[in-house]
């Protein structure tokens, strides 16, 4: 079955309620017309019966019905309709009076029900000689004591209003239908006009390309229907935009990266190449070609980690631990580092957290390695751990402080994106390849948690946010305080902001 396109679908949606309005609308027109002509009837039909039962009370012998007859045909005078039969009741059903060209068949008076003789009867309807009748038939009582009372019918021709309600409901439906094919085709443009915000919504989304993805579609006159959605695509587009520029950025950054160590790498076997050399010569080229490929190595594990991570493939948390032995314990590992730098390691406060042992390590050794390099000696590296809350729905938060310079703001919103230096000058002095915070930020929010920075007046803090163990949480793994290395891959004391 074909698809119908949503304009049509509106129009013939709306064709089809309008089409429902209009014929129940014709038809009740229709019902009330026909039932007003039948109570105008009725009214004029009950009024002549009122005015036969007053002349035949006023008759006291049988003289008197001859005048019956001449104030009856009086009463009719200008009535075409109309016409009246009084008929005595009991014995054959004498016909006293019927009026000339009376429209009513022998049954009707004489096996009608009869109505009681002060009472006003229902119309009933017939056909007779191509003709059709409204009529009642009731009683009527004499001044004559002890006679039998009279049946008097009367009766109208509706033949004219039955001509009239056919002309008239063919003229309604003639109309109605005429209604019906002018709304549809209204309802198409109109359908269209509606529509037409959706269509250039989709002429912006089709000139979307990698090359030109700064188009957003312009809010000013859309519906408000629309908002929200032209809304959720123009931040879609805008996500597009950012995804592909940090994309062009990040190609840009990895072929950087690995230009320089190929390059060393290239350089040094062509200088050993260029001419023969002892034992000790090589020996010295090939340790500086190993420094050369552990850095690339580094480098690729990194990657392939927040590769990992960007598509949920890293360990989902899987022990208790508890964050101040797990600092204590990176602590002993760069104590020697620090004394000689002669930097000082403070800790406060402790939490308990569900995680993996060797990826929380990590993400904390960067942060604490970053901390150590951009601290001047004599300063001091403090480690704060607190909670927020209750397990189960309670936060645990582990924030590294050091002074230093403040990072610039600029810098801070993509602080936590790969490759990124903060002071691209000194990205050489180190062996990172600016993957530390990147890393970090993946570990934290494959525990369900989150990373923030603030940099001001002279101190910077990485805070890790990570949910709390619940209460009843048990197999607390055993916490060890002996040093420990960081776990592979970590970026040690490499410049990564």
């Amino acid at each position: 079955m074909p698809r119908l396109s949503l304009t049509l679908r509106l129009t013939l949606l709306f064709g089809a309620l309008f089409a429902a309005v209009l014929l129940g609308l014709g038809a009740y027109i229709s019902a009330t017309v026909e039932r007003h002509f039948e109570e105008g009837d009725l009214v004029e039909l009950h009024g002549k019966l009122e005015l036969a039962r007053s002349v035949l009370a006023q008759v006291r012998d049988e003289a008197d019905f001859a005048n019956v007859a001449q104030q009856l045909d009086s009463a009719l005078v200008g009535h075409h309709s109309l016409s009246i039969a009084v008929v005595r009741d009991g014995g054959a059903g004498e016909i006293l009076f019927a009026s000339s060209g009376a429209g009513f068949p022998e049954r009707v008076v004489r096996e009608a029900t009869v109505a009681d003789a002060t009472a006003y009867p229902a119309a009933r309807v017939w056909e007779q000689d191509g003709h059709s009748y409204r009529g009642v038939v009731a009683s009527a009582r004499t001044g004559i004591a002890d006679a039998p009372a009279a049946r008097v019918v009367v009766s109208m021709d509706i033949e004219h209003h039955r001509v009239f309600m056919r002309d008239f409901e063919r003229s309604l439906w003639l109309a109605v239908a005429l209604a019906i094919v002018a709304t549809g085709l209204l309802g198409a443009v109109a359908a269209r006009g509606g529509l037409a915000p959706l269509r250039n919504m989709a002429e912006v989304a089709r000139g979307v390309s990698t090359k030109h993805l700064h188009a957003r579609i312009g809010m000013a006159d859309l519906p408000v229907e629309l908002e929200a959605l032209a809304g959720e695509l123009n931040a879609m587009m805008a996500r597009l935009e950012d995804g592909f520029r940090r994309l062009s950025e990040f190609s840009s950054d990895i072929a950087h990266e690995l230009r320089t160590p190929i390059s060393n790498l290239m350089t040094q076997t062509q200088v050993a190449l260029s001419r023969a050399r002892d034992p000790d010569a090589c020996r010295e080229i090939l340790l500086s070609n190993l420094e050369e490929y552990e850095r690339l190595a580094r480098m690729i594990a990194d990657m392939l980690f927040l590769a990992q991570a960007d598509n949920g493939l890293l360990p989902r948390p899987a022990e208790t631990l508890a964050l101040a032995d797990e600092a204590r314990a990176l602590a002993d590992f760069y104590e020697a580092l620090a004394e000689e730098r002669g930097l000082r390691l403070e800790f406060a406060g402790d939490a308990t957290v569900r995680g993996d042992r060797l990826m929380l390590r990590r993400a904390l050794s960067n942060l604490l390695s970053n901390a150590l390099r951009h601290t001047a000696a004599g300063g001091t590296v403090r480690i704060a751990i607190d909670t927020v809350g209750d397990g189960g729905t309670g936060v645990a938060r582990l924030a590294v402080s050091n002074p230093g310079e403040a990072i610039p703001p600029e810098h801070l919103a993509r602080i936590f994106d790969r490759f990124h230096r903060v002071d691209a000058a000194r990205a050489r002095q180190s062996d990172g390849a600016g993957l530390g915070l990147a890393i970090t930020r993946s570990i934290v929010e494959a525990h369900g948690g989150r990373v923030e920075v603030e940099s001001a007046h002279g101190l910077t803090t990485f805070t890790l946010h990570l949910p709390l163990a619940s209460a009843g949480a048990t197999g607390l793994a055993a916490n060890t305080r002996r040093a420990e290395p960081p776990p592979p891959g970590t970026d040690q004391l490499s410049s990564t902001v």
